[in-house]
């Protein structure tokens, strides 16, 4: 199978641009919290939260990078990738009700293996941007998946 094959949505080219949009719910804090078990203050008691520098509850960093799962599985790279390493910096807060959207852009594309470099963004509705950083991502081939219309 050659490096082109692997990637079900074609070779990413650099500069590619993928995102996704999605607005961050009071129930995301609960199930992120029965997923990792973190039960942060913050994320919960409304006192505790208003004496911090956030002055409100806040979803913990896990909600606010997950929308780039996402992006990286649905759109690009898409289907069959997964992350080989993350560095983000959480850059502001991102609290329930906002609409948070996850945006990748391809910086690097290996020739010799289905590995890319991603430039990463998470921007809240308002603009401020929540996360920022790069992921290196492997694609790898899947020959028993259908995507959609291949049923």
């Amino acid at each position: 199978m050659t490096t082109t094959e692997t990637w079900p949505l074609g070779m990413p080219e650099l500069g590619a641009k993928a995102e996704l949009s999605r607005t961050v719910g009071p129930d995301d804090i609960a199930l992120f919290t029965e997923l990792s078990g973190d039960r942060n203050p913050l994320h919960y008691d409304d006192a505790a939260a208003k004496s911090s520098r956030f002055g409100e509850i806040v979803v913990q960093g896990g909600v606010t990078s997950a929308i780039l799962n996402a992006v990286v599985a649905e759109k690009l790279p898409g289907p069959g990738t997964v992350f080989l390493s993350v560095s983000w910096n959480f850059t502001a807060p991102t609290r329930p009700g906002d609409i948070i959207t996850g945006q990748v852009e391809v910086t690097e594309v290996r020739e010799d293996k289905p590995i890319t470099k991603l430039k990463c963004t998470v921007v809240r509705g308002d603009g401020t941007v929540a996360l920022e950083g790069t992921a290196v991502c492997f694609t790898m081939a899947m020959s028993d998946w259908k995507g959609p219309g291949d049923e």
